[in-house]
């Protein structure tokens, strides 16, 4: 006769890895910063591969993989494509992983003659010549925008995980935001550029709530009408290449792309 075991062992926790490419480690920094909530994402998640929190990496496979960073090597490709077959959901983090970063900028110009200028000896370099986010070489679960990403919608992402259902991160602009923090518009008010009605919402309108302009941290919206935005942008003083400068910065490419859906938008020339 078998006897049960009277001590049962306690079920598995997912494990969740958290890796990066190239970026500055500012969203792998958001997840730190949650301080009293970390501890109980810790209780129900095995912290199993992170190297900003612990030089302890366990291989995979994992349960949720956290990628920061974007493609821009060869290296990278191969690793990507490791960690992806080792996840079973993997969600990109912030504006590198999700539109290629600042560094997108070489798409616009020749990356041998920034290799040249750069460094002294170019030929020791192995690069790409584009920055490009992890969903252009594999799938992808979800996305989380920004730079850096919100410790509010990141807590919301693992917590939709343990859940089993979907993030509920909205898709609105920052306008929203403004609107629902009773902030006096800066563009109407003040004649001050702001990208906030083509943005993704997610930082809390905190430039315009300090009298600022956005500066399209998050990415664009879900739905954007740049052609409408940019004469406006005029308006308040931008020239042409002021307008290419405003829109070619955190989330380079993924500006790029919403311009070459509509015409009168300030191309990717407007960057160089």
């Amino acid at each position: 006769m078998t006897t049960p075991d009277a001590h049962p062992q306690p079920a598995a926790r997912p494990r969740l890895g958290v890796f990066k490419f190239a970026s500055c480690d500012g969203c792998q920094l958001t997840l730190l910063d949650c301080e009293d909530e970390l501890l109980g994402i810790a209780a129900e998640l095995e912290i199993a591969h992170f190297a900003e929190a612990s030089s302890d990496a366990a291989p995979g496979p994992y349960d949720l993989v956290l990628v920061e960073g974007s493609i821009s090597t060869p290296e990278h490709l191969d690793r990507i494509r490791r960690v992806r077959a080792d996840s079973r959901h993997l969600v990109t983090i912030g504006a590198c992983a999700t539109a290629g970063g600042v560094q997108a900028l070489r798409n616009h110009a020749d990356v041998e003659e920034y290799l040249a200028t750069v460094y002294a000896r170019p030929d020791y370099i192995a690069t790409l010549a584009t920055s490009t986010p992890v969903s252009a070489h594999v799938p992808v679960d979800f996305e989380l925008r920004g730079c850096p990403i919100d410790r509010g919608q990141l807590l919301e992402v693992i917590t939709a995980f343990l859940a089993g259902r979907r993030p509920g991160i909205p898709n609105h602009s920052v306008c929203f935001a403004c609107k629902r923090r009773g902030n006096v518009c800066v563009t109407v008010a003040h004649g001050t550029p702001c990208l906030g009605p083509v943005t993704h919402a997610g930082c809390g309108a905190l430039c315009p709530t300090y009298g600022r302009g956005c500066y399209g941290c998050f990415g664009p919206a879900g739905t954007t009408n740049l052609p409408a935005l940019v004469p406006l942008l005029h308006r308040d003083g931008m020239s042409e290449e002021d307008v290419g400068r405003f829109l070619h910065t955190f989330n380079t490419a993924a500006f790029a792309a919403v311009e070459e859906q509509g015409p009168g938008v300030t191309g990717a020339e407007g960057a160089e």
